[in-house]
């Protein structure tokens, strides 16, 4: 018989790590020719900016029409086409998703459905399926082959993210050596100064070409679009694979640097003060002689063997480590004229991280039930050491820096370790098909420990924390039609629980880890070129805080939303991807009547992307465009602040050619056409973000 492209899914568990190559059928199920139906898909939607698979955690690979949860997967064509530097540029075409990350500042930091990722001292962003490799604050485009986002808690998959953030999982699937060698040299340059190289090699070796090594390295530096910024970044990154009949091993290592000249922050508001409007984006109150340098270097080895036709054995280790200094402050608004004032602090931080999981994972069929089961145990460590030493405030102008004399501020004479965390854990997880395919059924539980520390200067500890929680999945996905899927799912996510106060008549009580709740449905269509996903969400986020002098777990934020994804070739020559996400969100439980059913800080209730790519009439040639909206924000919890909503338009060109005998893609795009004053997005804390100025981006390709 003929196997339909939902038969897929129901082995996609068992795809050992990566999801390579799948697991042989158990006598039971030798009739399905799962090989031959995977190779006559396609790897992408039509247009090829988006993937058809997406790494769910601990499940390796699965079908994105078919997972019972709303996932994105941008491909290594849509991250070249947009000349993304950062993976933070190609969320930003994600309606789901939105930036908090200051244009020309040291790290990218995001809000998925709501909830802010990436904000803390310890990297959210996973690499290959697992937390604690990727670089700590920007995580560079050059190695990515994809890179996915789960909209929504993950814990059930991924484990607790370390910095408690539960909007959603951002996975970097590595680039790997393909089955045609590979060797690309790109050229580019962005206003005002910036030029850079890449260099994208890879070869596969051996008698069956079971060897691959691919090398990813580039080096940028010039002036940026800002006053007085200058910025340098190297980016190193080696992948090694061996793909056996039953052993697969993968190594990854990747070293960056980088390093800025007047590094830009974003922006407190005093006390009192309303947001004033936004400056020219150009506008940077950063002195010339404060700086930034981070240094990031990580490394992950995979392995898998299939030890029989129905078991599969996996293990993963790895770790990273982050080195920054820096000399700067976070300036904060004094006044509707925009003044500011910040002190300079000369800032030392070191973060260590190390990884380690294993496990198995086995099908078998239980009467017209087929089931791949993953069992798995993991272990996250990170430690943070800190100092910093204070500099002398300094006063400035939104839409008129000054200048201001040098500061000598001398760096900290020592780094202490100020915390120590460890996350471990088990997960099991079943997934379940029948009906020819049509019906999936995943459930699972992981059982996680959060163990953390605190230390003095001294060294002593300071607090301890060992808690423990209990998370379960439970999802379905029903193929109703050959074009159209429906789903559903409730899982959760965890954060670290709370300690009470000193203030509190109940100090240094410690509180289980909060575990979010996610209950969503949708629908999942492809009809000719389109698909679409329509997805509706609610998620209830427990929090910690202070009634009277009781600090107790008795806060809350609520956000339902309503998601809707469109992408593919609407018609022949023409692409679209974009999409729009409507939030209502709310502080359902407060210990103040001024707070309590306001809408949480920096959460828009729409936002809004919408991307278009059109082959012209002239041969090979692309023009695109792009357009985001994002509705107003509060910066206070009070509502009583608030940044406008604002629009940016972008627009780009690409035209592939031959140069020498070799083919060659050009690219340019110009980001922020109207060269718009706004500001862009608000930080968690209240910190609002200056949005980017017109910016031109070149770049030529060339294979060799």
């Amino acid at each position: 018989m003929e196997a339909t492209f939902s038969q897929v899914i129901a082995f996609a568990a068992l795809a050992a790590g990566s999801g390579a190559y799948a697991q042989p059928a158990t006598p039971a199920e030798e009739t399905l020719p799962q090989v031959t139906v995977s190779a006559a898909r396609e790897d992408s939607h039509a247009g090829g900016q988006l993937a058809r698979t997406a790494r769910a955690g601990m499940l390796g690979d699965v079908d994105v029409a078919m997972a019972p949860f709303s996932v994105t997967s941008y491909t290594a064509q849509a991250i070249a086409d947009q000349q993304a530097v950062a993976v933070a540029d190609v969320l930003a075409r994600d309606p789901s998703v939105r930036a908090t990350g200051q244009a020309g500042g040291i790290l990218d930091a995001f809000f998925i459905r709501g909830f802010a990722i990436g904000e803390g001292n310890v990297g959210e962003i996973a690499l290959d399926g697992q937390y604690g490799v990727a670089p700590n604050y920007r995580v560079f485009a050059d190695y990515a082959e994809r890179i996915e986002v789960i909209k929504g808690p993950a814990a059930l998959l991924y484990g607790m993210s370390p910095n408690s953030g539960i909007g959603g999982v951002v996975n970097i699937v590595p680039k790997r050596a393909g089955e045609r060698d590979l060797a690309r040299v790109s050229f580019e340059y962005a206003s005002d100064t910036q030029a850079g190289v890449h260099a994208d090699v890879g070869k596969r070796f051996g008698a069956a070409r079971q060897f691959g090594v691919r090398v990813n390295g580039s080096h940028r530096q010039g002036d940026t679009p800002l006053d007085r910024q200058h910025r340098n970044a190297d980016v190193g990154a080696l992948a090694l694979d061996y793909q056996g009949e039953r052993l697969r091993v993968t190594l990854d290592a990747l070293a960056q640097t980088e390093r800025f000249d007047a590094p830009s922050r974003p922006f407190l508001a005093a006390a009192g003060v309303a947001v004033p409007a936004a400056p020219a984006g150009r506008r940077n109150v950063t002195q010339a002689w404060e700086w930034s340098r981070i240094e990031d270097r990580s490394v992950l080895l995979r392995g898998e063997y299939r030890v029989a036709d129905h078991l599969t054995v996996f293990a993963s280790a790895g770790g990273a480590r982050t080195r920054v200094a820096r000399l700067f402050g976070t300036p904060t608004i004094l006044d509707a004229a925009g003044n500011t004032r910040v002190t300079p602090d000369n800032f030392r931080l070191r973060v260590e991280r190390s990884t380690v999981d294993g496990g198995l994972r086995t099908a078998f069929a239980t009467g017209t039930v087929r089931h791949a089961v993953t069992l798995q145990a993991s272990r996250y460590d990170d430690e943070l050491d800190r100092a910093s030493v204070s500099g002398t405030p300094m006063f400035s102008n939104l839409y008129s820096p000054r200048e201001q004399p040098a500061q000598a501020v001398a760096a900290p004479a020592t780094v202490p370790r100020i915390s120590a965390t460890t996350l471990s854990g088990a997960a099991l997880a079943d997934t379940m098909t029948a009906l020819d395919g049509r019906l999936l059924v995943m459930l699972g539980v992981r059982r996680q420990q959060v163990e953390s520390e605190n230390f003095s200067a001294a060294g002593a500890t300071t607090a301890r924390y060992d808690r423990r929680a209990t998370t379960p999945m439970a999802g379905a996905a029903f193929r109703a039609l050959p074009w159209l899927s429906v789903y559903a799912n409730r899982i959760e996510g965890l954060s670290k629980g709370d300690t009470a106060p000193p203030t509190a008549s109940n100090a240094g009580e410690m509180f289980a880890p909060y575990r979010s709740r996610q209950n969503e449905v949708g629908v999942k269509l492809e009809r000719g070129g389109l698909a679409g996903t329509v997805s509706a969400f609610r998620i209830e986020k427990p929090s910690g805080q202070l009634t009277g002098t009781v600090y107790g777990v008795d806060g809350e934020q609520r956000n339902r939303g309503l998601e809707l994804a469109l992408f593919g070739e609407g018609a022949a020559g023409l692409r679209l991807t974009g999409g729009a996400t409507f939030i209502d969100a709310e502080l359902t439980r407060t210990n103040s009547a001024a707070t309590r059913g306001k809408r949480p800080v920096g959460v828009p209730a729409a936002q809004a992307n919408l991307g278009v790519e059109w082959d012209a009439g002239v041969p090979a040639l692309t023009l695109t465009g792009s357009v985001a909206r994002t509705g107003r924000q509060y910066v206070n919890q009070a509502n009583t602040k608030d940044i406008p909503a604002w629009t940016r338009i972008d627009l780009g060109a690409r035209y592939r050619t031959a140069f020498a005998g070799r083919n060659m893609t050009l690219r340019a795009a110009m980001l922020n056409v109207a060269d718009r004053r706004f500001w862009s997005g608000v930080a968690s804390y209240g910190a609002i973000v200056q949005g980017a100025p017109r910016t031109v981006m070149l770049s030529a390709a060339v294979d060799l």
